[in-house]
């Protein structure tokens, strides 16, 4: 069965911002995926995602992260936002690439999933499963960092999953 991806919708940021945010998505496909690359303003920040503008204690994950030499894992619940990276990705001087599939986003009988996978040639790679806990379809998805800004000039895209 052939996938097909639809761009729905693309952000660069000529100046500096606090989030990229995308509102108002379609439930006319199977599933999302976000590719974000970037800067942070400020070293040592996470990447973070909200979505339909729940900043309740909804959201779960369980983090896996390697960087060549050691390997670590976590895990959080009750929090109020999703976790993509965790120790400083996106940094100052090197971009960040993070990739997120929203797994059923438009299913309102059950919970939605989101696996990412973050990369930083400084800093290794983060794998993470999520979890907010809702039926509600996701219709807005809000990405930011923990402190700071996003750097200009970066790009995050979202992509409709449709099953052929």
């Amino acid at each position: 069965m052939a996938t097909t991806y639809e761009p729905i919708a693309t952000t660069t940021l000529g100046s500096a911002a606090a989030d990229i945010t995308f509102s108002s998505i379609s439930g006319t496909y199977t599933d999302l995926r976000l590719i974000f690359e970037g800067m942070a303003v400020s070293a040592g920040q996470d990447i973070y995602c909200q979505v339909n503008g729940d900043t309740g204690s909804n959201y779960s994950h369980t983090r896996l992260t390697g960087n060549g030499t050691a390997a670590s894992s976590s895990r959080g619940s009750s929090l109020a936002f999703m976790r993509f990276s965790d120790g400083g990705s996106p940094q100052t001087t090197n971009t960040s690439v993070t990739k997120v599939d929203f797994m059923g986003y438009s299913n309102t009988t059950t919970y939605k999933t989101v696996i990412n996978r973050a990369d930083n040639s400084n800093r290794g790679t983060d794998a993470v499963v999520n979890l907010w806990r809702s039926t509600a379809a996701i219709t807005s998805i809000k990405f930011y960092i923990s402190s700071g800004n996003i750097a200009s000039g970066a790009t995050a895209t979202l992509y409709g999953i449709k099953s052929a």
